[in-house]
């Protein structure tokens, strides 16, 4: 196209024609046909559209007869190449509509599939995970191919956080994405995945930096060795390496200690046995054994056990210490109670049906005003009893409320 011929056809008096008709044709999928109608004519664009068809103007140009006049003449080429060379590339709308189609097709069969194989498929908080992640169009945007490899990650991930893994970020990220980079905070793969954590857990998405590292923890997920710890108190583990010379110094003093990730990972245990630790989910359990002088070993997990609680306590139980759980007496509770039962074969420390009922007598008697149960109700493992009894009275007893009674066990 000659410079005069290009200037003759990017005249004012014919951008209405190219910018309809680059409408048009993303619209039909770059096909040339039918008519194309211009309203409220003016003169010079009647007179434009004449010479350019060659033809009156009679309120309509049919694009087939537009197309074949441009490549007939100086023009030398059809609609489609003169209103690129005018408006810039055309975009096939039809044919991206429908490459999204099938790479959204493909994404959430990637993710159908995941989920089936981790039986994850019924889970409740599925569902508005996905449609929290379609809405957002994050994942169509990408290359399918990547698209598809995040969304099954994601889903991997999830289906080892629904149990207590003892697991920090790195390691987590490593056996699932090869790297220990992988669940880093900038990476999409940890958006992700703490939406799903959220939506599992019932809580709101991470917003900054320090509730993401909060809700990596609630999961189980220690984000670093320093910063998270878990409280112990009258543990005197035998091993002669400086940490635990340390822990067994302070439980001889009667005094408490918090243990972070990284001194779990120095320690050797070796216990005397027979042993048996007693585990509870309420700091205020700790203070008060260290102030009557108990001398039982006991282990606070802090409500839902974190990595390094967990790590701790997979420690003692692989040493031989057979472990007492006791924790607060509603459903999140008996759901934690669950877990720590399955996991460690745990013996339940005064958390019975007979157990429940006599504290909530004692708080009535006391009259001390007992929270109503919410949410719903989850089958107690190890005593079919206990929620049945919860069901019927509807309170929500926490750990402290029976403080006397933990105390003389830990006595």
């Amino acid at each position: 196209m000659t410079p005069e011929t290009r200037a003759w056809l990017a005249q004012p008096a014919l951008g209405r024609l190219w910018d309809l008709l680059r409408n048009r044709l993303e619209r039909n999928g770059l096909q040339v046909r039918g008519r194309l109608r211009l309203d409220d004519v003016t003169e010079p664009e009647r007179e434009a559209l004449s010479l350019l068809t060659g033809r009156p103007y009679a309120g309509s140009v049919a694009l087939a007869d537009l197309d074949a006049a441009l490549r007939s003449g100086a023009v030398g080429r059809g609609v489609v190449e003169v209103v690129e060379e005018l408006r810039g590339p055309l975009t096939d709308r039809p044919a991206l509509r429908e490459s999204r189609r099938a790479a959204t097709e493909t994404i959430w069969s990637a993710a159908d599939g995941a989920l089936r194989a981790h039986d994850l498929d019924d889970a409740p908080w599925v569902g508005p995970w996905l449609e929290e992640i379609r809405r957002g169009g994050t994942l169509v945007r990408l290359d399918v191919s990547r698209a598809a490899q995040l969304i099954v990650q994601a889903i991997d991930v999830l289906a080892l956080l629904r149990e207590p893994l003892a697991l920090g970020r790195g390691e987590l990220a490593e056996r699932v994405t090869g790297t220990a980079h992988g669940l880093d905070d900038d990476t999409l793969l940890a958006r992700l995945v703490l939406r799903g954590v959220a939506r599992m857990l019932g809580v709101e998405p991470p917003r900054d930096a320090r509730s993401r590292r909060e809700l990596w923890q609630a999961a189980g997920v220690a984000t670093d060795r320093v910063s998270t710890t878990v409280l112990t108190y009258g543990l005197a583990p035998l091993g002669d390496d400086v940490t635990t010379r340390l822990l067994r110094e302070r439980t001889l003093a009667g005094l408490e200690t918090h243990l972070t990730l990284r001194d779990l990972h120095r320690m050797t245990w070796q216990l005397p046995t027979p042993l048996e630790v007693f585990v509870c989910e309420n700091p205020r359990v700790v203070e008060a054994a260290a102030d009557h002088g108990c001398r039982r070993p006991l282990v606070c997990v802090s409500g839902n056990p974190t990595t390094t609680a967990l790590t701790l306590l997979d420690a003692l139980h692989t040493a031989g210490a057979r472990l007492a759980y006791r924790g607060d007496f509603d459903w999140p509770g008996i759901a934690i109670a669950n877990r720590m039962n399955s996991r460690y074969a745990t013996r339940p420390w005064r958390m019975n049906a007979t157990d429940y009922e006599e504290h909530v007598a004692a708080a009535r008697d006391r009259g001390t005003p007992l929270r109503q149960l919410s949410g719903p109700p989850v089958e107690a493992a190890w005593d079919p009893e206990l929620t049945s009894a919860m069901t019927a009275l509807g309170a929500a007893v926490h750990e402290e409320s029976a403080l006397e009674l933990l105390l003389t066990d830990l006595r």
